[in-house]
């Protein structure tokens, strides 16, 4: 009984994963599968909260040396594609001079996913709002 289950949960799992791929596309289904930079930075020089009008919360936190981002992090209380754009946002700002923090927009992020949802688009422009929040706070801090 329990091998038939187990084959059955498989089954499903691997039905869902496909209409996932379907209707996301590989690349978000590869980020949301395996995120990256997701969690609190103790020791940030920068952060942003931002509050989207889906009601999605999400939290950037940006580690700078001099003017250049060396590390960057993100919490959300989103959907997946919160996730998978907040840590694109983070993948993005990584190695960036404070100034080419502006080149990262919800277009530049929707790119890279080659695209989402229309239902979800939003999601891409609230991380780069976000990032550039945590941006403005590390440039007022050391003002």
């Amino acid at each position: 009984m329990s091998h038939s289950l187990d084959e059955f949960a498989d089954r499903l799992q691997e039905e869902i994963n496909q209409d996932i791929i379907q209707t996301y596309g590989e690349k978000v289904y590869e980020r949301w599968r395996n995120p990256r930079f997701a969690g609190r930075m103790e020791s940030h020089t920068g952060y942003g909260r931002v509050t989207g009008n889906c009601g999605d919360t999400m939290e950037i936190f940006l580690r700078l040396e001099g003017n250049v981002v060396s590390d960057a992090s993100f919490l959300t209380d989103g959907c997946g594609c919160s996730s998978v754009c907040a840590s694109v946002a983070c993948e993005l700002a990584i190695g960036k001079k404070s100034e080419g923090i502006a080149d990262v927009t919800g277009e530049v992020i929707l790119q890279i996913l080659g695209g989402l949802p229309e239902d979800n688009v939003h999601c891409a422009f609230l991380a780069a709002e976000t990032l550039q929040a945590a941006l403005n706070d590390s440039t007022n801090q050391n003002r």
